[in-house]
Protein backbone atom coordinates (compact mmCIF):
# COMPACT_ATOMS: atom_id res chain seq x y z
CA UNK A 1 0.00 0.00 0.00
CA UNK A 2 3.07 2.06 0.61
CA UNK A 3 4.37 1.82 -2.38
CA UNK A 4 1.22 1.93 -4.29
CA UNK A 5 0.49 5.47 -2.61
CA UNK A 6 4.38 6.57 -3.59
CA UNK A 7 3.76 5.55 -7.26
CA UNK A 8 1.08 7.92 -7.61
CA UNK A 9 2.61 10.88 -5.78
CA UNK A 10 2.40 13.94 -8.38
CA UNK A 11 0.51 11.71 -10.13
CA UNK A 12 3.47 9.56 -11.98
CA UNK A 13 1.40 6.45 -12.22
CA UNK A 14 -1.58 7.58 -13.92
CA UNK A 15 1.06 9.17 -16.48
CA UNK A 16 2.55 5.80 -16.87
CA UNK A 17 -0.87 4.09 -17.38
CA UNK A 18 -1.87 7.10 -20.16
CA UNK A 19 1.67 6.38 -22.08
CA UNK A 20 0.60 3.04 -22.36
CA UNK A 21 -2.94 4.06 -23.60
CA UNK A 22 -1.81 6.29 -25.92
CA UNK A 23 0.21 3.82 -27.71
CA UNK A 24 -2.78 2.49 -29.48
CA UNK A 25 -5.22 4.44 -31.97
CA UNK A 26 -9.01 4.90 -31.01
CA UNK A 27 -10.93 5.11 -27.66
CA UNK A 28 -7.16 3.74 -25.37
CA UNK A 29 -5.63 7.33 -27.09
CA UNK A 30 -8.84 9.33 -26.11
CA UNK A 31 -9.16 7.78 -22.87
CA UNK A 32 -5.54 8.82 -21.95
CA UNK A 33 -6.29 12.20 -23.04
CA UNK A 34 -9.36 12.73 -21.23
CA UNK A 35 -7.47 11.21 -18.43
CA UNK A 36 -4.50 13.85 -18.90
CA UNK A 37 -7.32 16.80 -18.69
CA UNK A 38 -9.33 15.61 -15.74
CA UNK A 39 -6.24 15.10 -13.49
CA UNK A 40 -4.72 18.57 -14.18
CA UNK A 41 -8.48 19.78 -13.41
CA UNK A 42 -9.00 17.66 -10.37
CA UNK A 43 -5.30 18.27 -8.99
CA UNK A 44 -5.57 21.87 -9.27
CA UNK A 45 -8.65 21.80 -7.38
CA UNK A 46 -8.37 19.80 -4.81
CA UNK A 47 -4.29 21.30 -4.31
CA UNK A 48 -4.95 24.89 -4.66
CA UNK A 49 -8.59 25.37 -4.04
CA UNK A 50 -9.70 22.56 -2.12
CA UNK A 51 -6.57 22.50 0.99
CA UNK A 52 -6.59 26.11 1.67
CA UNK A 53 -10.27 26.08 1.83
CA UNK A 54 -10.89 23.57 4.24
CA UNK A 55 -7.54 23.03 6.45
CA UNK A 56 -7.69 19.77 8.27
CA UNK A 57 -5.46 18.11 10.80
CA UNK A 58 -3.69 14.30 9.27
CA UNK A 59 -4.73 11.31 11.32
CA UNK A 60 -2.26 10.92 14.60
CA UNK A 61 0.61 9.04 12.89
CA UNK A 62 1.69 7.47 16.22
CA UNK A 63 -2.03 5.71 15.89
CA UNK A 64 -0.54 4.33 13.09
CA UNK A 65 1.41 0.52 13.06
CA UNK A 66 4.82 1.59 12.12
CA UNK A 67 5.26 -1.08 9.40
CA UNK A 68 2.07 0.89 7.67
CA UNK A 69 3.88 4.26 8.30
CA UNK A 70 5.07 6.92 5.96
CA UNK A 71 8.66 7.87 7.15
CA UNK A 72 7.97 11.28 5.69
CA UNK A 73 4.11 11.83 6.09
CA UNK A 74 2.66 14.76 3.79
CA UNK A 75 1.74 18.13 6.50
CA UNK A 76 -0.66 19.69 4.23
CA UNK A 77 -4.38 20.01 4.80
CA UNK A 78 -5.72 16.35 4.94
CA UNK A 79 -8.58 17.34 3.43
CA UNK A 80 -9.65 16.44 0.35
CA UNK A 81 -7.39 13.54 -1.06
CA UNK A 82 -5.33 14.70 -3.75
CA UNK A 83 -4.41 11.10 -4.48
CA UNK A 84 -8.27 9.80 -4.83
CA UNK A 85 -8.70 13.33 -6.67
CA UNK A 86 -6.42 12.18 -9.80
CA UNK A 87 -7.11 8.52 -9.38
CA UNK A 88 -10.74 9.37 -9.37
CA UNK A 89 -10.42 11.69 -12.09
CA UNK A 90 -8.29 9.45 -14.50
CA UNK A 91 -10.49 6.14 -14.18
CA UNK A 92 -13.62 8.22 -14.37
CA UNK A 93 -12.21 9.75 -17.82
CA UNK A 94 -11.30 6.57 -19.24
CA UNK A 95 -14.55 4.58 -18.24
CA UNK A 96 -16.07 7.22 -20.48
CA UNK A 97 -14.00 6.53 -23.38
CA UNK A 98 -13.25 2.94 -23.62
CA UNK A 99 -15.83 0.94 -20.66
CA UNK A 100 -13.28 -2.21 -21.18
CA UNK A 101 -9.89 -0.40 -20.43
CA UNK A 102 -11.92 0.87 -17.01
CA UNK A 103 -11.95 -2.79 -15.59
CA UNK A 104 -8.26 -2.55 -15.45
CA UNK A 105 -7.82 0.96 -14.22
CA UNK A 106 -11.11 1.32 -12.26
CA UNK A 107 -9.47 -1.10 -9.42
CA UNK A 108 -5.94 0.18 -9.21
CA UNK A 109 -7.80 3.53 -8.78
CA UNK A 110 -9.86 2.32 -5.61
CA UNK A 111 -6.54 0.99 -3.96
CA UNK A 112 -4.88 4.00 -4.16
CA UNK A 113 -7.59 5.46 -2.46
CA UNK A 114 -7.97 3.00 -0.10
CA UNK A 115 -3.94 2.84 0.51
CA UNK A 116 -4.30 7.00 1.69
CA UNK A 117 -6.24 5.72 4.78
CA UNK A 118 -4.31 2.14 5.12
CA UNK A 119 -1.11 4.21 5.30
CA UNK A 120 -2.71 6.54 7.80
CA UNK A 121 -2.40 10.33 5.63
CA UNK A 122 -6.04 10.88 5.15
CA UNK A 123 -9.36 10.18 7.12
CA UNK A 124 -12.03 8.42 4.83
CA UNK A 125 -13.99 11.37 4.41
CA UNK A 126 -10.96 12.90 2.83
CA UNK A 127 -10.83 9.98 0.38
CA UNK A 128 -14.73 9.61 -0.25
CA UNK A 129 -14.19 14.47 -0.69
CA UNK A 130 -11.12 13.99 -3.31
CA UNK A 131 -12.95 11.00 -5.34
CA UNK A 132 -16.23 13.09 -5.92
CA UNK A 133 -14.60 16.24 -6.98
CA UNK A 134 -12.08 13.88 -9.23
CA UNK A 135 -15.34 12.18 -10.88
CA UNK A 136 -17.13 15.40 -10.96
CA UNK A 137 -14.01 17.22 -13.23
CA UNK A 138 -13.97 14.31 -15.42
CA UNK A 139 -17.24 14.69 -16.37
CA UNK A 140 -17.17 18.08 -16.71
CA UNK A 141 -14.91 17.63 -19.16
CA UNK A 142 -18.09 16.78 -21.25
CA UNK A 143 -18.70 20.53 -21.71
CA UNK A 144 -15.70 20.86 -24.03
CA UNK A 145 -14.66 17.69 -25.37
CA UNK A 146 -17.68 15.37 -26.07
CA UNK A 147 -17.78 11.76 -25.87
CA UNK A 148 -18.12 10.30 -29.36
CA UNK A 149 -20.42 7.12 -28.49
CA UNK A 150 -22.95 10.19 -27.10
CA UNK A 151 -23.03 12.63 -29.68
CA UNK A 152 -23.93 9.89 -31.98
CA UNK A 153 -27.57 10.20 -33.38
CA UNK A 154 -27.61 6.91 -35.99
CA UNK A 155 -26.24 6.06 -39.23
CA UNK A 156 -28.89 7.93 -41.48
CA UNK A 157 -30.61 6.23 -44.52
CA UNK A 158 -28.99 2.70 -45.20
CA UNK A 159 -28.99 1.27 -48.70
CA UNK A 160 -27.76 -1.50 -50.30
CA UNK A 161 -24.61 -1.04 -53.13
CA UNK A 162 -22.79 -2.99 -55.40
CA UNK A 163 -20.82 -6.37 -54.04
CA UNK A 164 -17.01 -5.59 -55.18
CA UNK A 165 -15.72 -9.18 -54.41
CA UNK A 166 -12.55 -9.68 -56.34
CA UNK A 167 -12.65 -5.74 -56.94
CA UNK A 168 -13.81 -6.19 -60.36
CA UNK A 169 -15.27 -2.53 -61.50
CA UNK A 170 -13.63 -0.72 -58.46
CA UNK A 171 -10.86 1.96 -59.31
CA UNK A 172 -9.44 3.29 -55.97
CA UNK A 173 -6.72 5.77 -55.58
CA UNK A 174 -3.71 4.86 -53.20
CA UNK A 175 -1.95 7.84 -51.55
CA UNK A 176 1.06 6.76 -49.92
CA UNK A 177 2.36 9.74 -48.77
CA UNK A 178 -1.00 9.74 -45.75
CA UNK A 179 -0.43 9.39 -42.65
CA UNK A 180 1.88 9.85 -40.28
CA UNK A 181 4.87 7.43 -41.90
CA UNK A 182 3.52 7.13 -45.35
CA UNK A 183 2.16 3.72 -44.88
CA UNK A 184 1.31 2.39 -48.14
CA UNK A 185 -1.62 0.17 -48.33
CA UNK A 186 -0.84 -1.41 -52.06
CA UNK A 187 -0.42 -4.65 -50.27
CA UNK A 188 -3.62 -4.62 -48.20
CA UNK A 189 -5.64 -3.48 -51.57
CA UNK A 190 -4.52 -6.40 -53.77
CA UNK A 191 -5.41 -8.86 -51.28
CA UNK A 192 -8.24 -7.79 -50.64
CA UNK A 193 -9.43 -6.85 -54.29
CA UNK A 194 -6.82 -8.26 -56.41
CA UNK A 195 -9.03 -7.14 -59.97
CA UNK A 196 -9.40 -3.47 -58.84
CA UNK A 197 -7.83 -0.88 -61.06
CA UNK A 198 -5.49 1.01 -58.52
CA UNK A 199 -4.50 4.92 -59.39
CA UNK A 200 -1.39 7.03 -57.05
CA UNK A 201 -1.01 10.15 -57.63
CA UNK A 202 0.90 12.10 -59.99
CA UNK A 203 2.99 15.07 -58.71
CA UNK A 204 2.15 18.54 -60.65
CA UNK A 205 -1.54 17.01 -61.10
CA UNK A 206 -4.79 18.07 -60.05
CA UNK A 207 -5.84 14.88 -58.12
CA UNK A 208 -9.40 15.07 -58.95
CA UNK A 209 -8.63 15.92 -62.65
CA UNK A 210 -6.24 12.87 -62.90
CA UNK A 211 -8.76 10.41 -61.07
CA UNK A 212 -11.68 11.84 -62.78
CA UNK A 213 -10.07 11.09 -66.13
CA UNK A 214 -9.27 7.44 -65.57
CA UNK A 215 -12.46 6.55 -64.18
CA UNK A 216 -14.46 8.31 -67.35
CA UNK A 217 -11.78 6.16 -69.66
CA UNK A 218 -13.40 2.96 -67.84
CA UNK A 219 -16.68 4.10 -68.63
CA UNK A 220 -19.45 1.62 -67.45
CA UNK A 221 -17.42 -1.04 -65.82
CA UNK A 222 -17.07 1.04 -63.06
CA UNK A 223 -19.15 0.31 -60.31
CA UNK A 224 -17.51 2.07 -57.76
CA UNK A 225 -14.36 4.71 -56.47
CA UNK A 226 -12.28 3.99 -53.57
CA UNK A 227 -9.88 5.59 -51.87
CA UNK A 228 -7.03 4.62 -49.13
CA UNK A 229 -5.33 8.06 -47.76
CA UNK A 230 -5.69 10.99 -45.69
CA UNK A 231 -9.03 14.04 -45.32
CA UNK A 232 -7.51 15.67 -48.54
CA UNK A 233 -7.47 12.74 -50.97
CA UNK A 234 -11.12 11.23 -49.59
CA UNK A 235 -12.41 14.49 -50.50
CA UNK A 236 -10.89 14.39 -53.80
CA UNK A 237 -12.24 11.18 -54.83
CA UNK A 238 -16.05 11.98 -52.79
CA UNK A 239 -15.35 15.07 -55.32
CA UNK A 240 -15.76 12.64 -58.37
CA UNK A 241 -18.21 10.02 -56.88
CA UNK A 242 -21.17 12.54 -56.39
CA UNK A 243 -20.59 14.05 -59.76
CA UNK A 244 -20.64 10.81 -61.59
CA UNK A 245 -23.29 9.10 -58.73
CA UNK A 246 -20.85 6.35 -57.87
CA UNK A 247 -20.50 4.83 -54.58
CA UNK A 248 -17.42 5.75 -52.50
CA UNK A 249 -15.47 3.06 -50.56
CA UNK A 250 -12.91 4.60 -47.86
CA UNK A 251 -10.25 2.82 -46.40
CA UNK A 252 -8.65 4.88 -43.74
CA UNK A 253 -5.05 5.83 -44.27
CA UNK A 254 -4.23 9.23 -43.14
CA UNK A 255 -3.36 10.62 -39.92
CA UNK A 256 -6.84 11.88 -38.16
CA UNK A 257 -9.24 10.13 -40.73
CA UNK A 258 -12.15 12.17 -40.10
CA UNK A 259 -14.73 11.29 -42.50
CA UNK A 260 -13.91 7.77 -42.05
CA UNK A 261 -14.56 8.23 -38.42
CA UNK A 262 -17.58 9.94 -38.59
CA UNK A 263 -19.20 7.41 -40.72
CA UNK A 264 -17.56 4.60 -38.02
CA UNK A 265 -15.62 2.86 -40.63
CA UNK A 266 -12.62 2.56 -38.27
CA UNK A 267 -10.23 0.86 -40.41
CA UNK A 268 -9.33 -1.75 -43.63
CA UNK A 269 -11.38 -4.89 -41.86
CA UNK A 270 -14.71 -2.82 -41.93
CA UNK A 271 -14.03 -1.44 -45.62
CA UNK A 272 -13.87 -4.87 -46.70
CA UNK A 273 -17.11 -5.80 -45.27
CA UNK A 274 -18.78 -3.57 -46.49
CA UNK A 275 -17.37 -4.23 -49.85
CA UNK A 276 -18.30 -7.54 -49.40
CA UNK A 277 -21.67 -7.48 -48.34
CA UNK A 278 -22.53 -4.61 -50.00
CA UNK A 279 -24.09 -2.26 -47.59
CA UNK A 280 -24.03 1.69 -47.00
CA UNK A 281 -24.95 4.61 -46.00
CA UNK A 282 -26.23 8.19 -47.47
CA UNK A 283 -24.46 11.02 -46.29
CA UNK A 284 -24.23 14.89 -46.95
CA UNK A 285 -21.97 16.73 -49.02
CA UNK A 286 -21.24 20.23 -48.99
CA UNK A 287 -20.78 22.75 -51.56
CA UNK A 288 -19.09 26.22 -52.10
CA UNK A 289 -19.80 28.33 -54.89
CA UNK A 290 -17.04 31.05 -55.84
CA UNK A 291 -18.44 34.39 -57.76
CA UNK A 292 -20.86 32.45 -59.01
CA UNK A 293 -18.87 30.03 -61.19
CA UNK A 294 -17.04 27.65 -59.51
CA UNK A 295 -18.11 24.93 -57.78
CA UNK A 296 -15.91 22.55 -55.03
CA UNK A 297 -16.97 19.95 -52.33
CA UNK A 298 -16.55 19.51 -49.50
CA UNK A 299 -17.24 16.34 -46.45
CA UNK A 300 -15.73 18.26 -43.77
CA UNK A 301 -15.77 21.72 -43.67
CA UNK A 302 -15.43 24.74 -45.02
CA UNK A 303 -13.79 28.22 -43.97
CA UNK A 304 -12.74 31.98 -44.83
CA UNK A 305 -10.73 33.61 -42.78
CA UNK A 306 -8.17 32.50 -40.01
CA UNK A 307 -9.84 29.17 -39.73
CA UNK A 308 -7.46 27.10 -42.48
CA UNK A 309 -4.43 28.14 -40.27
CA UNK A 310 -6.08 27.10 -37.17
CA UNK A 311 -6.66 23.93 -38.19
CA UNK A 312 -3.25 23.52 -38.95
CA UNK A 313 -1.75 24.78 -36.87
CA UNK A 314 -4.18 22.20 -34.47
CA UNK A 315 -3.16 19.34 -36.24
CA UNK A 316 0.45 19.69 -36.58
CA UNK A 317 0.77 19.95 -32.84
CA UNK A 318 -2.09 17.70 -31.53
CA UNK A 319 -0.29 14.55 -31.19
CA UNK A 320 2.61 16.36 -28.84
CA UNK A 321 0.09 17.78 -27.02
CA UNK A 322 -3.47 16.57 -27.44
CA UNK A 323 -6.44 18.00 -29.02
CA UNK A 324 -7.17 20.38 -26.59
CA UNK A 325 -3.99 22.22 -25.71
CA UNK A 326 -3.15 22.20 -29.37
CA UNK A 327 -6.36 24.35 -30.33
CA UNK A 328 -6.04 26.29 -27.60
CA UNK A 329 -2.46 27.42 -28.46
CA UNK A 330 -3.79 27.70 -32.34
CA UNK A 331 -6.73 29.76 -31.51
CA UNK A 332 -4.37 32.14 -29.78
CA UNK A 333 -1.77 32.36 -32.76
CA UNK A 334 -4.50 32.92 -35.27
CA UNK A 335 -5.93 35.71 -33.36
CA UNK A 336 -2.64 37.30 -32.77
CA UNK A 337 -1.54 37.26 -36.33
CA UNK A 338 -4.84 37.23 -38.63
CA UNK A 339 -6.32 40.07 -40.04
CA UNK A 340 -10.20 40.75 -39.86
CA UNK A 341 -12.39 40.47 -42.95
CA UNK A 342 -15.44 42.86 -43.55
CA UNK A 343 -18.14 40.45 -44.73
CA UNK A 344 -21.86 40.80 -44.98
CA UNK A 345 -23.96 37.34 -43.87
CA UNK A 346 -27.35 37.54 -43.94
CA UNK A 347 -27.86 41.32 -44.63
CA UNK A 348 -26.11 42.49 -42.15
CA UNK A 349 -22.36 43.72 -42.13
CA UNK A 350 -19.57 42.46 -39.99
CA UNK A 351 -16.12 42.49 -38.95
CA UNK A 352 -15.37 38.65 -38.72
CA UNK A 353 -11.48 36.91 -37.63
CA UNK A 354 -12.50 33.76 -39.29
CA UNK A 355 -15.83 31.66 -40.32
CA UNK A 356 -16.15 28.25 -40.61
CA UNK A 357 -19.09 26.47 -41.95
CA UNK A 358 -19.22 22.35 -41.25
CA UNK A 359 -21.06 19.91 -43.53
CA UNK A 360 -23.56 18.41 -40.61
CA UNK A 361 -23.23 19.95 -37.13
CA UNK A 362 -20.29 19.48 -35.05
CA UNK A 363 -19.79 19.33 -31.43
CA UNK A 364 -18.56 20.84 -29.08
CA UNK A 365 -20.37 23.65 -29.02
CA UNK A 366 -17.41 25.82 -28.74
CA UNK A 367 -14.87 26.84 -31.49
CA UNK A 368 -13.11 23.69 -31.74
CA UNK A 369 -15.68 21.61 -33.38
CA UNK A 370 -14.07 17.80 -33.37
CA UNK A 371 -17.11 15.39 -33.94
CA UNK A 372 -20.31 15.19 -35.95
CA UNK A 373 -23.53 12.97 -34.87
CA UNK A 374 -24.53 11.95 -37.94
CA UNK A 375 -24.31 13.08 -41.47
CA UNK A 376 -27.80 13.25 -42.92
CA UNK A 377 -29.58 16.03 -41.80
CA UNK A 378 -28.90 18.34 -44.77
CA UNK A 379 -27.31 21.35 -42.33
CA UNK A 380 -24.73 23.22 -42.23
CA UNK A 381 -22.94 24.37 -38.67
CA UNK A 382 -21.62 28.08 -39.34
CA UNK A 383 -19.66 29.96 -36.73
CA UNK A 384 -17.85 32.93 -36.48
CA UNK A 385 -16.08 35.20 -33.94
CA UNK A 386 -16.64 39.07 -34.70
CA UNK A 387 -14.01 41.27 -35.10
CA UNK A 388 -16.12 44.57 -34.25
CA UNK A 389 -16.61 43.81 -30.42
CA UNK A 390 -14.66 45.83 -28.50
CA UNK A 391 -11.36 43.48 -27.18
CA UNK A 392 -12.70 40.91 -29.11
CA UNK A 393 -9.83 38.64 -28.99
CA UNK A 394 -9.77 38.50 -25.38
CA UNK A 395 -13.30 37.67 -24.50
CA UNK A 396 -13.73 35.13 -27.22
CA UNK A 397 -10.60 33.57 -25.64
CA UNK A 398 -11.93 34.10 -22.30
CA UNK A 399 -15.20 32.54 -23.44
CA UNK A 400 -13.29 29.39 -25.34
CA UNK A 401 -11.75 28.75 -22.12
CA UNK A 402 -14.18 29.07 -19.53
CA UNK A 403 -16.87 27.14 -22.25
CA UNK A 404 -19.37 30.25 -22.38
CA UNK A 405 -18.97 30.81 -25.48
CA UNK A 406 -22.98 31.01 -25.85
CA UNK A 407 -23.20 33.72 -23.88
CA UNK A 408 -20.22 35.81 -25.76
CA UNK A 409 -21.41 38.43 -28.14
CA UNK A 410 -17.92 37.76 -29.98
CA UNK A 411 -19.19 34.35 -31.16
CA UNK A 412 -21.92 33.44 -33.12
CA UNK A 413 -23.52 30.18 -34.18
CA UNK A 414 -26.51 28.97 -36.26
CA UNK A 415 -27.64 26.01 -38.13
CA UNK A 416 -29.26 26.47 -41.96
CA UNK A 417 -29.39 24.83 -45.63
CA UNK A 418 -27.49 27.43 -47.29
CA UNK A 419 -25.31 30.60 -46.44
CA UNK A 420 -24.00 33.62 -48.79
CA UNK A 421 -21.37 35.50 -47.55
CA UNK A 422 -20.08 38.77 -49.57
CA UNK A 423 -16.27 39.71 -48.66
CA UNK A 424 -15.50 43.60 -49.40
CA UNK A 425 -11.99 44.63 -50.67
CA UNK A 426 -9.66 42.10 -52.07
CA UNK A 427 -10.60 38.59 -53.08
CA UNK A 428 -9.11 36.17 -50.30
CA UNK A 429 -9.51 32.44 -50.35
CA UNK A 430 -11.63 29.45 -49.27
CA UNK A 431 -10.33 26.17 -47.75
CA UNK A 432 -12.19 23.22 -48.27
CA UNK A 433 -11.20 20.11 -46.22
CA UNK A 434 -7.86 21.23 -45.57
CA UNK A 435 -7.05 22.59 -49.07
CA UNK A 436 -7.04 26.32 -50.27
CA UNK A 437 -8.73 26.72 -53.10
CA UNK A 438 -9.21 29.82 -55.57
CA UNK A 439 -10.30 33.29 -53.98
CA UNK A 440 -13.52 35.14 -54.44
CA UNK A 441 -15.45 37.68 -53.07
CA UNK A 442 -19.12 35.63 -53.10
CA UNK A 443 -19.58 32.35 -51.24
CA UNK A 444 -22.40 30.77 -51.77
CA UNK A 445 -22.50 27.45 -49.48
CA UNK A 446 -24.72 24.71 -49.46
CA UNK A 447 -25.55 21.57 -47.96
CA UNK A 448 -26.68 18.58 -50.36
CA UNK A 449 -28.77 16.07 -48.36
CA UNK A 450 -28.22 11.68 -48.92
CA UNK A 451 -25.93 13.29 -52.24
CA UNK A 452 -23.28 10.70 -51.78
CA UNK A 453 -23.30 6.84 -51.22
CA UNK A 454 -20.43 5.04 -48.92
CA UNK A 455 -19.60 1.73 -47.98
CA UNK A 456 -20.05 1.02 -44.05
CA UNK A 457 -20.77 -2.08 -42.52
CA UNK A 458 -24.24 -2.73 -40.41
CA UNK A 459 -23.72 -1.69 -37.51
CA UNK A 460 -25.72 -4.51 -35.29
CA UNK A 461 -24.08 -6.86 -38.04
CA UNK A 462 -22.09 -9.47 -36.11
CA UNK A 463 -18.29 -9.19 -36.65
CA UNK A 464 -16.58 -12.67 -37.90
Amino acid sequence: MKELGTAANHSLLWFTAASVLALRKGPTRRAAWRGLAAIAGASALANAVGKPLFPRRRPAVELIPEARRYRNPPRSSSFPSGHAASAAAFATAVAMESPRTARVVAPLAAAVAISRVHTGVHWPSDVVGGALLGAAVAGATRRWWPVPQEVYDGPGVEVDLPRLGDGAGLVLLINPGSGLEGEDASDQVAQAWPEATVVYPKEGVDLIDQFAAVVDGLGTAVQAVGVAGGDGTVAAVAAVAAVRKLPLLVIPGGTLNHFARDIRVDGPTAATMAAEHGTGIEVDLGSIEIDGRIERWFLNTASLGGYPDLVGYRERWEQRWGKWPAAAAALVRVLRESRPLTVRIDGRVRQVWLLFVGNGVYTPRGFAPMIRGGLHHGTLDVRYVRADVRFSRLRFFLAAVTGALHHSRTYVQRECAELVVQVAGEPVKAATDGEVGPAGRRFRFAAHCGTLRVYRPRLSRVQP
